[in-house]
């Protein structure tokens, strides 16, 4: 049995922490904060309760793998999750369109927007998204569900088959935009872009793979959690506890101890030194002192474009929700989600029809964020979010109650990110500029979890490196991912 180091309670780190806890090692989690969750938190006040973090999870076999590996009890019976359906509303302003897609039914899609946008476009769509398709089959395995491998050659490449025109002779391979411009055009690319664009992806430098989130969106669904995302959080917690992993809170942890140069543990900030066999940052290593490590210069995440953060509004209204509003069920699924695009900025609202985000029936919590970063200077003030969400939300001004802020240097102070930023998932191609440090790194001993390392960001990204760095401390550098 090996001790076990673990910086960082986020969601990545703890799945980490819950795998090597399952076979047999003693694990600790030192957390700087008071909590769990990393990004994945919650905002109360007057009734009314919003999640800091993520609001939708994708691709839950993660963590339905994740429980079903450490425990008896299986995901389902520790939280309350459902699909959303439908998927997502698309409100484009500028080509007077309002169009809300079904979940899990590629023909339902098609038939939505070959009435927004005039026949034939859902075929358009679904050719694109069966492209992806190829692009997903290609690379998932490497991108997803084994180490990185040291050449990244399998990775560096688009494997998006994008359409060739005749005649023209192409240098490199197309970006995202020009596959949405050349594919679609008009109003439905702006689709496409705004949906990668929501991830944090500037959609005219990402390669044209990054056409495999929508279609991981569209194919396996987008998931919300009854009591909001941070319910997941607690039973990840959970289940940690469950399997004898111990929490030390409010321990910052200052340097990472390799007096051999081999990780032997951490100093932490009160000057108390802490030993262990092997230790797993799951924070950003750019917090870590730079003298404290050799890093290699790919084992630093700071990706060519750089990361991008939200500007993200707590908006409580008064009034329960119309029933009839656009895009919206009497009975339908606990979550809308609406995309309203502007030229450059793409701003997504949240209305989960969840009792526990308000105080009563007859008021309403709603989420607004937009990303701000390289390639998308995002908004400028909250003001102008509260603008285009006018546009997803009928009588918006008339119905606020309050309004709270949540800027990057929140997500800072809160989390630690540094500039207060989300990591989003890692993509193929661009040369590999994409993708994230792999998990182990030039200190024997030292591994790298969540969404700053391989495969990226994103809830469901975060959670796989838990079976990748658990993997590689259990059965060495021979572990080549689960089948």
């Amino acid at each position: 049995m090996a001790r076990i180091a673990v910086i960082g309670a986020g969601m990545g780190a703890m799945a980490t922490a819950a795998r090597l806890a399952v076979a047999g090692h003693q694990v600790t989690v030192y957390e700087r904060a008071a909590t769990y969750g990393g990004a994945v938190g919650r905002y109360e006040r007057d009734g009314f309760a919003f999640d800091t973090g993520p609001g939708l999870l994708h691709l839950p076999a993660v963590y339905r793998d994740l429980f079903v590996k450490t425990g008896k009890r299986p995901l389902e019976a520790c939280v309350d999750m459902v699909q959303a359906d439908p998927a997502v509303r698309h409100v484009l302003p500028r080509h007077d369109v309002d169009v809300t897609l079904p979940g899990a039914s590629h023909g339902g899609v098609a038939a939505a927007l070959d009435q927004a946008f005039g026949q034939g476009a859902g075929e358009r769509w679904n050719a694109v998204l069966g492209r992806a398709r190829d692009a997903w089959d290609t690379t998932r395995r490497p991108l997803l569900e084994e180490p990185l491998r040291a050449d990244r050659q399998a990775l560096s490449a688009d494997p998006y088959p994008a359409l060739r025109r005749s005649g023209l002779l192409r240098r490199r391979p197309p970006t995202l935009a020009e596959v949405a411009d050349r594919e679609l055009g008009g109003g439905l690319g702006e689709l496409l872009t705004g949906l990668v664009g929501a991830y944090g992806i500037d959609p005219a430098r990402a390669p044209g793979s990054a056409a495999v989130l929508p279609y991981m969106e569209q194919t396996f669904g987008s998931w919300y959690v009854r009591g909001g995302m941070r319910a997941l959080a607690t039973a990840v917690y959970e289940r940690c506890r469950e399997r004898k992993v111990e929490f030390v809170f409010g321990a910052e942890v200052r340097e990472v101890l390799a007096p051999q140069g081999r990780a032997a543990g951490l100093l932490l900030a009160d000057g108390t030194e802490v030993a262990a066999d092997s230790v797993v940052c799951g924070i950003d290593p750019r917090l870590l002192p730079a003298a404290s490590l050799p890093w290699p210069p790919e084992a630093v995440p700071a990706r060519g474009e750089g990361l991008p953060s939200r500007l993200t509004l707590f908006l409580a209204l008064r009034g329960a929700r119309p029933a009839d509003s656009p895009g919206l069920r009497p009975q339908g699924p606990p979550v809308h989600r609406t995309l309203v695009h502007s030229p450059g900025l793409v701003v997504t609202v949240l209305r989960p029809d969840d009792p526990t985000t308000r105080p009563d029936a007859d008021h309403e919590a709603v989420t607004v964020s937009a990303v701000r970063g390289p390639g998308s200077p995002g908004p400028q003030e909250p003001e102008e979010l509260l603008e285009l969400a006018g546009k997803a939300v009928p009588g918006l001004r008339e119905r606020l109650l309050w309004h709270e802020v949540r800027t990057p240097a929140d997500v800072e102070a809160a989390t630690g990110a540094v500039g207060g930023a989300v990591p989003p998932p890692a993509l193929a191609g661009a040369g590999g500029r994409l993708l994230y440090p792999a998990n182990t790194t030039a200190v024997p001993g030292l591994y790298l979890a969540g969404g700053w390392a391989h495969p990226g960001g994103g809830l469901a990204h975060a959670g796989m490196t838990g079976a990748l760095v658990a993997g590689l401390i259990v059965e060495g550098a021979e572990f080549r991912g689960s089948r």
